[in-house]
């Protein structure tokens, strides 16, 4: 009789199929990995938004108690406002961020309106360009008009954004973009 002889190692086909399990896990991980990313996107255009809705909402009760009186000298800038016209609603108020441009008695559409009210970018002052690219923002401003933040980082960031637009006259209130599949596509 033959003596058997121990087997060493791992046959082919063993070798073959731990391979094939590997690939069938990276297959169904690596979505998974690039959807997290995409939903932490989605997360902070949220918290843009709700930042927004607040400093809309905070401003507002600043202005409208502030229309007319002259204020002090704001600590966070150390520059005086201008004073809130009683007749538009247009001026500036002192928060904690610095000053803030106000239109209609609302935060303007602009990078030292809504986005300085909604302290997207950490810090006292108007955001630049560099602090909020650093952030992960992008923010145009149309006409004075309309103001749009976008989240960079994803395959398309146009459409990962959200609009404020502000009010058209003294008594309106501005609108804030809801969320929504069209502005979340490129996330």
């Amino acid at each position: 009789m033959k003596a058997r002889k121990h087997q060493r190692g791992f046959t082919m086909i063993e070798l073959i199929v731990v391979i094939v399990i590997l690939g069938v896990l990276a297959a169904v991980a690596l979505p998974r990995m690039t959807n997290l990313q995409r939903d932490a996107r989605i997360a902070k255009l949220n918290a843009a938004r709700g930042a927004m809705n607040s400093a809309t909402a905070m401003v507002y009760g600043s202005a409208l108690a502030r229309q007319g009186v002259a204020q002090p000298v704001c600590a966070a800038s150390g520059t005086t406002p201008t004073t809130v016209n009683a007749t538009t609603g247009n001026g500036q108020i002192c928060t904690q961020n610095g000053l803030v441009n106000v239109t209609a008695l609302y935060p303007s559409p602009a990078v030292n309106g809504i986005v300085a009210a909604a302290g997207l970018v950490q810090g006292i002052g108007v955001p630049n360009a560099a602090a909020l690219s650093a952030e992960g923002y992008v923010v145009t401003v149309v006409g004075g008009t309309s103001a749009t933040v976008r989240v960079t980082g994803g395959p398309d960031p146009v459409n990962c954004s959200i609009t404020y637009t502000a009010p058209t006259a003294l008594g309106a209130a501005p609108v804030v973009q809801q969320i929504a599949a069209a502005n979340t596509a490129g996330c």
